[in-house]
């Protein structure tokens, strides 16, 4: 483990600790000199944003081009700051290296799997990479009431077991003198996941909500027996039926965070639980229309535009992120100086679409399948379209499955939609992609025929 990193990690942790007592204005403030400094210092080192940014340096951030996965990626070796980098050697290194193990002892290097289209590779030094660790603490420490920069605690992660994953990078990263730690992988036996918790008693369980639901059930079934003080979610959708569940469970609601490859934990709750404070000190978010149009609180966006203010070896300056996000109008309760995301719907490409009666299409969000599935007692659900139609996942359901068909026929009819074959399948348990999750909703159609799907 590397005890410089972990210093860092404390370092950037006791700053983040300080800007918590900010007034909105004061962050507002920090918020706007970081992003003056981060486009400066882009465009003196990156060949790619002296082009994409040219004749702009004066322009508001609004008016800046949005950058793309795809452009990103596209434009890897001219877009980093340091000249010597190149992208061929980072994926080789990515492809061998152990989690934690920095590129040539500085850069410590994360990767997407591209479910959604392009993978992307994301490349931090190390004061970067110790302030993306350190966020993550930012939240536990909320959901603790716990003042602590690290509290001692039994920590137990169940998250993905992909090595070029953002949490295998954490995992190898994070010495366990600093934090005691368990990681299991979310796509390891159920069996053993249990085994594990039980034997290790966390205080502390984070883990993505399908598992987290999972694992409500084990522990109300008796075979799994912790008693956790704090349990946070992270990286998928957290339905009113999985925190339900869960505060079932345990008896406290969960912690819900929201985050990124690109910049770590960018918001979560407090002990409020009125929505997710956004850390605008780390991140300045744009929610948006399809258009790049810019979405009043209120008001769910199909996108958000991430600027990410404390990196500096590969600059994201507008960068583009798939996720329907809605921003509260109203402040929390508690007075913290971060504005509140009130709902995230998942990413845009969860929307799905099909041919509607009177010609065009129709677009279903999530939610509508989400109230349908989960008004039925089960331990997870898939909703799959592909050229066949819709089939539904569903585990751990004891009949149902007439009024799940039932409901969405009548959904889609109502909205206008041409109705397809509607399957249910009863699963032992809901795949996972290579990343660990379990998305709610995937789309199996060719990119080019989303929004055609036939009528089976």
């Amino acid at each position: 483990m590397d005890a410089r990193l972990a210093l860092d990690m404390t370092a950037a942790r006791l700053r983040l600790y300080i800007r918590e007592r900010w007034p909105r204005q004061r962050v507002q403030a920090y918020q706007q000199r970081r992003l003056q400094a981060l486009r400066e210092f882009a465009r003196a080192r990156s060949p790619f944003y002296r082009k994409f940014h040219h004749g702009l340096e004066r322009a508001p951030l609004a008016e800046l081009p949005v950058l793309t996965k795809a452009v990103m990626m596209e434009n890897f070796d001219d877009l980093v700051t340091d000249r010597a980098l190149r992208l061929s050697e980072i994926e080789r290194h990515a492809a061998c290296a152990p989690p934690g193990l920095p590129l040539d002892g500085k850069y410590w290097i994360c990767r997407t799997s591209g479910t959604t289209g392009t993978p992307g590779t994301f490349v931090f030094d190390r004061s970067e990479w110790a302030a993306a660790l350190a966020s993550g603490s930012r939240g536990l420490g909320w959901a603790r009431g716990n003042p602590s920069l690290f509290p001692r605690t039994r920590y137990a992660a169940v998250l993905s077991g992909a090595s070029w994953h953002y949490s295998a990078q954490a995992r190898g990263s994070i010495p366990t003198w600093l934090m005691p730690m368990l990681w299991l992988a979310a796509d390891d036996p159920l069996p053993a996941i249990v085994e594990a918790l039980n034997r290790w008693q966390p205080h502390v369980l984070q883990t993505f909500p399908s598992v987290a639901h999972v694992l409500a059930a084990e522990q109300a079934a008796g075979r799994l027996h912790i008693g956790p003080r704090v349990v946070t979610t992270s990286s998928e959708v957290l339905t009113p039926e999985a925190r339900r569940l869960i505060q079932s469970a345990w008896g406290k609601p969960p912690f819900d965070t929201y985050g990124c490859t690109e910049a770590g934990i960018v918001a979560s709750e407090c002990q409020r639980h009125s929505g997710l404070h956004l850390y605008e000190d780390r991140v300045a978010v744009e929610v948006v229309d399809e258009r790049n149009n810019p979405v009043p609180p209120g008001e769910l966006g199909a996108k958000v535009l991430v600027t990410v203010l404390f990196t500096r070896t590969q600059p994201l300056i507008r960068y583009e992120i798939g996720d329907m996000i809605r921003l509260a109008r109203d402040p929390c309760p508690c007075r913290r100086g971060y504005p509140l995301i009130e709902e995230i719907q998942g990413r845009i490409e969860d929307v799905l679409r099909f041919p509607a009666r009177d010609g065009g299409e129709v677009s279903i969000q999530p939610a509508v399948f989400e109230d349908i599935v989960e008004s039925v007692p089960s331990t997870g659900w898939q909703v799959i379209q592909d050229g066949s139609g819709l089939t539904v996942l569903i585990s751990g359901m004891t009949g149902g499955s007439g009024t799940i068909r039932q409901g969405i026929e009548q959904a889609l009819r109502s909205r206008g939609a041409v109705v397809p074959a509607i399957r249910i399948d009863q699963v032992p348990a809901i795949p996972r992609s290579a990343s660990g999750k379990a998305p709610l909703i995937k789309c199996n159609l060719p990119r080019s025929d989303r929004g055609s799907a036939s009528n089976a």
